[in-house]
């Protein structure tokens, strides 16, 4: 499925993967949520309650969509996290790899401090 990720004055084209995480995910769409930041990474909760799946990892790229189950949220990576020892993003713990950014993901740099970030279907 291919969505839209809109936070502050960035938007940027993604896709959402197959597994009944990513599906799960595309099913409440649209969503609208205030982000947190961790280094280069924006998270935040969305109503959906997933365990861990086979895509489970702690190593991921930049670009990435993650869905961390312990806070029923979404992380995009963008760059580097505070767990980061190089480019690579590292997130806090697993996550379930549900998506990836199809534009430039760096274009989310200029996303920080945005008070809200909004994920939809791509038209």
């Amino acid at each position: 499925m291919k969505i839209r990720i809109t936070a502050g004055p960035v938007s940027v084209e993604a896709e959402l993967g197959t597994t009944p995480c990513a599906m799960a995910i595309a099913g409440v769409l649209p969503v609208t949520a205030s982000p947190n930041e961790w280094g280069d990474e924006f998270y935040f909760e969305v109503p959906v309650h997933m365990p861990l799946d086979d895509t489970a990892t702690r190593v991921v790229k930049v670009g990435d969509i993650g869905y961390w189950p312990p806070g029923d949220a979404i992380a995009i990576f963008f760059g580097p996290t505070p767990l980061s020892t190089g480019q690579n993003p590292v997130p806090a713990s697993e996550v379930n790899v549900v998506g990836r950014i199809t534009g430039d993901p760096a274009l989310l740099k200029k996303a920080r401090g945005s008070v809200s970030i909004r994920l939809e279907p791509a038209t």
